[in-house]
């Protein structure tokens, strides 16, 4: 996950709406069962998804009311502490 392309995805949402950032989604994932794709553009079709649905998540908990500065540190940090586990 890059976290400057989460915000810029997170800006998207709030100047259009987030229901084009799900049929991308469900766009990508259909592309995903491509037979003929390789590791590497699958590799890069789940970066895009992952992305996608980190600035849905940020949206939401700025929603809830959280400035975007600290949405996106929340989300990362659950993130990294999923990782870590």
């Amino acid at each position: 996950m890059k976290l400057p392309v989460i915000k810029h995805l997170a800006q998207f949402i709030e100047d259009n709406d987030g229901d084009y950032l799900v049929e991308a989604i469900e766009v990508l994932e259909s592309l995903t069962e491509v037979p003929s794709l390789k590791d590497e553009e699958l590799d890069v079709i789940g970066e895009l998804i992952s992305n996608m649905y980190g600035a849905l998540e940020v949206h939401k908990l700025e929603r809830g009311g959280m400035q975007r500065k600290d949405a996106l540190n929340a989300f990362m940090q659950r993130v990294m502490g999923s990782i870590d586990k």
